[in-house]
């Protein structure tokens, strides 16, 4: 392997062992409503925020690509989530010691560039999503009123609503980091 190979690769996995070292760690236990909401609006903000990072670092066009359509899903998403929110009267409680831990990815991907950053951001990609793709079908599963802590039909539509997109997502993102 060359040189620049095995530390691109490094850099990747270095980037993504935080996310990596929590997801084993998470039991995708259904969260209350607020908790859900937070996480979500967690994810939303990072997929967003990672998108837009990559297309203004990355020449890869398969990066771009992917970017391109994760901060319009995800923008729709956290414009879904503040109506779903507002009707069913939820607060916004995230967990900042809670995986997927969505501001550390993002600061160790600002400080890197070229091949290093796309790689980081595919591997990034592949550990948030696969976090997501667990406690979206936790939460979706619940049921209102069925004296689980996540009461609200809102909510747990939602969550039902985006599983599909973030599963559909997170291969996408298990393609593009193959690729690399």
């Amino acid at each position: 392997m060359l040189p620049i190979a095995r530390r691109t690769l490094f850099l990747g996995v270095l980037a993504v062992l935080p996310a990596a070292r929590s997801l084993r760690a998470f039991a995708a236990d259904l969260l209350p409503d607020a908790r859900f909401v937070g996480y979500a609006q967690q994810v939303n903000d990072f997929e967003i925020g990672a998108g837009r990072l990559a297309l203004s670092r990355s020449t890869n066009s398969n990066v771009r690509s992917f970017a391109d359509r994760m901060v319009t899903d995800y923008t729709d998403s956290a414009a879904r989530l503040r109506k779903v929110r507002s009707e069913a009267g939820v607060s916004f409680a995230p967990d900042p010691n809670a995986a997927p831990q969505t501001p550390a990815i993002l600061q160790r991907l600002n400080g890197l560039q070229g091949r290093e950053f796309d790689v980081a951001y595919a591997n990034a990609q592949v550990s948030v999503l696969t976090n997501a793709e667990q406690q979206y079908a936790a939460n979706s599963n619940s049921q209102a009123g069925s004296g689980s802590s996540a009461t609200s039909g809102a909510v747990s539509g939602f969550a039902r609503s985006e599983f599909t997109r973030v599963k559909v997502h997170r291969e996408m993102a298990q393609a593009l980091a193959s690729g690399m």
